[in-house]
């Protein structure tokens, strides 16, 4: 039995000099989990790092000399790490879309101040001591699925002869291994005109819960059939997944949802929270496109009274007549509208504005009033012949061809101009044109080279598919009449489109004119509102600016405090940019009513 004494035999010890060697760190081993490094040049501050760590060891800090963009998908933050709480387990490395971030061989240090545990970010790394990488991204640990899932077209043998819908969209399946991809970081959201909540709808159908993804939908688009299909899609322009791989099928993830649930059921979800007691305000609204059925949506769902005035025979603006059933299926167009008509907002078909009601009437008679016509009217080149009979303006012949009215379809034709506009006519009259003659016979000339084409590349790599000639770096020269009738179009090489100052003055080589064989010639070169409607006592009231469109403030407010204009009619052709200026104006318009 050991004495009651040993205890004390360790006091004996107090007065000697230490014999214990002092221990070098010992060298770690190449995939070493040590301190965070992070190369700024390849960060795009999508915290994504931060999101996925479970010990809230990282915190996004804002560097306000980096720049920020987020249509491009970057941000000015960079992560920190409390070192206090990090476990290195490294899934903040594993996780980062752009391979940005990774771990040192280091591992040692030593302070009594527990705030050296937090480390800011530096400009030369998480850390600029110079240490040696260790564990980092590669094909082994990368856990992001970095290519998209396929989506179901009709080849163009299927598609050319008829207006059928060319996207077929996901299945259950293909969604949801697709939504699997997303790593809510939110870059998509940033970037979007209408700041959609497309994180929350992802998840929302990763975990098969459609109702709630069309839920989060609404909360900012009630036009969502429409952009699931003909949005530009500038959130994944920005998806962070995108810098290395294929960005999330935001779009098309949008519309699988919409087409899973009935439409009765859309109905009962977008109208949650409404509003039920009646304001007594009245707003009119004139022009029923993407602008002003979203700001309709909005109003109507505070409980005001809305009438829209549409001067067609079928709501939904240039959305309806400007864009090709083949892309966007009216059907579908009208479930959109049908569920803002559910709210109580009423829509006046065939009611022109300056002829069957004036905008003194709608001043006198609404509270608040809305501009939002659509670009109807088409801009001409002025070559010479251009005013033939022969000469068409794109946007009027695919408002003919929408409405299904009777049009002689010549069997060579010549489309001018580089929009997606110029490829939407070009695409329809090709496949009348297969119809009627069995065969296609349209060039497109643009005046832009390929790689600056105007168009989205997948309309022209479909235009191309179908049997349309591309002549890039072309522009118009004349249109060739000869006894009356038109036999050509005459085209010259374009050298430059704009000046040193940036602004549009094409200049052409006059040695390189060469004359098609058409007899009849589409211009697709732009569009501009009819604001003849607003009549001249309006019209010298309000202000203008250069393009003669009228001046409106950051909420869509004109000169006249009454008076409000948004979409088209003031920032050009955008379903989503309508859409969110929609948006602007019901909240501006809802706050001037609430006075």
């Amino acid at each position: 039995m050991k004495s009651l004494f040993s205890p004390l035999k360790a006091l004996s010890f107090l007065g000697r000099q230490p014999v214990t060697l002092p221990i070098e760190p010992r060298p770690a081993a190449p995939n070493y989990r040590g301190f965070h490094l992070n190369d700024w040049e390849t960060c795009i501050g999508c915290g994504t790092c931060a999101t996925i760590c479970d010990n809230a060891a990282i915190r996004m800090v804002n560097i306000t000399d980096l720049p920020s963009d987020p249509i491009k998908g970057f941000k000015a933050q960079r992560p920190a790490i409390d070192y206090g709480r990090c476990c290195w387990c490294a899934l903040c490395v594993d996780i980062c879309p752009t391979g940005a971030l990774s771990l040192s061989r280091e591992y040692v240090h030593v302070s009594l101040d527990l705030n050296t545990y937090f480390i800011l970010p530096d400009n030369n790394g998480m850390h600029n001591l110079g240490f040696e990488k260790g564990w980092a991204k590669s094909s082994d640990s990368d856990l992001l699925d970095l290519k998209r899932k396929d989506m179901p077209e009709l080849k163009a043998k299927e598609r050319h002869s008829s207006f059928v819908e060319i996207v077929q969209g996901f299945d259950e399946k293909t969604a949801v291994l697709e939504a699997s991809r997303c790593v809510q970081c939110g870059m998509c959201h940033d970037a979007c005109p209408t700041n959609m909540h497309a994180p929350e709808y992802i998840r929302a159908i990763w975990e098969g819960n459609i109702e709630e993804a069309v839920r989060q939908i609404y909360r900012t688009n009630p036009l969502a059939n429409i952009c699931g299909r003909v949005c530009t899609h500038r959130c994944e322009t920005a998806c962070a997944i995108g810098q290395r791989g294929d960005p999330i099928s935001i779009r098309w993830l949008k519309r699988y949802a919409m087409d899973t649930l009935s439409p009765e059921r859309i109905k009962e979800i977008a109208s949650e929270g409404k509003n039920t007691e009646k304001t007594h305000k009245k707003i009119a609204i004139v022009g029923a496109g993407a602008a002003g059925l979203t700001c309709a949506f909005d109003l109507a769902y505070q409980g005001h009274a809305v009438t829209i005035f549409e001067a067609f025979e079928k709501p939904g603006g240039m959305m309806r007549y400007g864009i090709p059933e083949y892309r966007l299926p009216y059907d579908k167009l009208d479930e959109d509208i049908e569920v803002i008509t559910s709210l109580g907002v009423d829509i006046r078909c065939n009611v022109r504005i300056g002829k069957d009601i004036t905008v003194t009437d709608l001043e006198q008679d609404y509270d608040a009033t809305l501009i939002s016509i659509g670009l109807h009217q088409g801009r001409s080149t002025r070559i010479p012949n251009s005013d033939h009979a022969q000469v068409y303006s794109s946007v009027a012949l695919l408002r003919r061809i929408t409405l299904q009215e009777n049009i002689d379809i010549s069997s060579k034709i010549a489309v001018i101009g580089g929009g997606n506009v110029a490829f939407d006519i070009a695409r329809s009259l090709a496949r009348l044109q297969r119809q009627q003659w069995g065969a296609v016979n349209i060039i497109v000339c643009a005046l832009e080279a390929r790689e600056h084409m105007l168009a989205d590349d997948i309309e022209v790599i479909e235009a191309l598919e179908e049997g349309i000639t591309l002549l890039t770096s072309q522009g118009p020269k004349e249109c060739k009449v000869v006894n009356g009738k038109l036999v050509g179009l005459t085209t010259i090489a374009c050298v430059s489109i704009f000046d040193e100052q940036g602004r549009f003055h094409p200049k052409y080589d006059e040695n390189t004119l060469i004359t098609h064989e058409v007899n009849m010639v589409i211009e697709a070169i732009g569009q501009a509102p009819q604001l003849e409607c607003l009549g001249d006592a309006l019209t010298e009231r309000l202000e203008w600016d250069k393009r003669g469109r009228p001046v409106i403030n950051t909420d869509g407010g004109t000169s006249e405090s009454w008076l409000w204009a948004a979409g088209d009619v003031v920032e050009g052709p955008d379903v989503i940019h309508g859409i969110a200026a929609g948006h602007r104006v019901a909240n501006s318009i809802h706050q001037y009513l609430s006075r």
